[in-house]
């Protein structure tokens, strides 16, 4: 199989995974979400250094001692995952899913935003027209719902920004997945320890199927983050841009078929809206690409003519 192709299952599967989580965390009812996040980066550590040791990839540790810098990057990359995670385990298992998938559908636009404020990168037009757009959606739902759409906003803000400090770090997936949860480890077993001490813990204590679920909390973190990363280094930017919207998609089809919130017409005005203005970036990046890759070829043409 091409590695192209390969490359595209690869994220398709990524994304898959992460859309379909709403039907994951009702699951680990009764437990709390606080409590599903502290298991989720226990067994998260466990799976990727059980990864990790299959493969017998240690040597990048004693490198990434040496640079403070990275490691304080992926500190602060561990409280993002984490305000992320934490905020998207609640709004799943509190009848929040449509919103949640509302803040990965804006994802996109926060992170171009970023780009102009934080890197002083200059938009398009048309970028400008679809950040607009996102900005109307958002207006739009915040009447619907009598107030700011909290939840993605704070989904979208925390994921973009973890993005861009992942991207600027320049660590691989397993690896900084590895720092990251060891520095959210301790808090995590605090809190977990604190839960069997007041007697309030589900953990062992719902039966047997509860706690594999628990567990299995880890295993679903790392796949998709391994598959995702098996993904980038295969196919191009901008097919991964495309591949992204899996996710949301999911998200809100489980959200409003499977959980059936409630959908009233204004919702779907705001999402409408949010959909158009991801076509208009998806086809301004597409075009953009394109262009580039011709340009390029122009000038290959042109060298090899001389």
């Amino acid at each position: 199989m091409p590695e192209t192709r390969r490359g595209v299952l690869y994220g398709i599967a990524a994304y898959a995974m992460w859309g379909l989580f709403p039907l994951y965390w009702p699951l680990l009812k009764p437990s709390g979400a606080l409590e599903i996040l502290a298991h989720r980066i226990a067994w998260s550590l466990v799976a990727v250094v059980a990864i990790l040791a299959v493969r017998r990839h240690w040597s990048w540790f004693r490198e990434l001692l040496r640079t403070p810098r990275k490691i304080g990057l992926l500190v602060l990359a561990a409280v993002l995952v984490t305000l992320n995670w934490g905020v998207y385990i609640y709004a799943v298992n509190t009848g929040h899913v449509v919103e949640s998938s509302f803040g990965y559908f804006i994802t996109p636009l926060i992170s171009v935003l970023f780009g102009v404020l934080l890197l002083k990168e200059r938009l398009r037009p048309w970028q400008w027209a679809a950040v607009g757009l996102g900005a109307v959606a958002v207006v739009i739902l915040a009447i619907d719902y009598g107030r700011p759409p909290w939840i993605a906003l704070a989904l979208a803000a925390s994921f973009g920004t973890y993005g861009l400090v992942k991207k600027t770090a320049g660590v691989g997936a397993a690896e900084s997945m590895t720092v990251e949860t060891l520095v959210l480890l301790l808090p995590a077993l605090g809190y977990l320890t604190y839960l069997g001490q007041q007697g309030t813990s589900t953990f062992g204590n719902w039966g047997a199927g509860h706690t594999l679920l628990l567990a299995g909390a880890g295993v679903v973190t790392a796949v998709p983050m391994l598959c995702f990363t098996a993904a980038a280094i295969r196919v191009p930017l901008t097919t991964i841009g495309l591949l992204q919207y899996i996710a949301p998609i999911l998200q809100f089809l489980c959200g409003v078929f499977i959980v059936h919130e409630v959908m009233p017409p204004s919702r779907w005005v705001g999402f409408v809206i949010i959909w158009l203005a991801l076509s208009v970036f998806t086809w301004d990046s597409l075009r953009t690409a394109t262009q580039a890759r011709r340009a390029v070829s122009k000038r290959v043409a042109v060298q090899n003519a001389s």
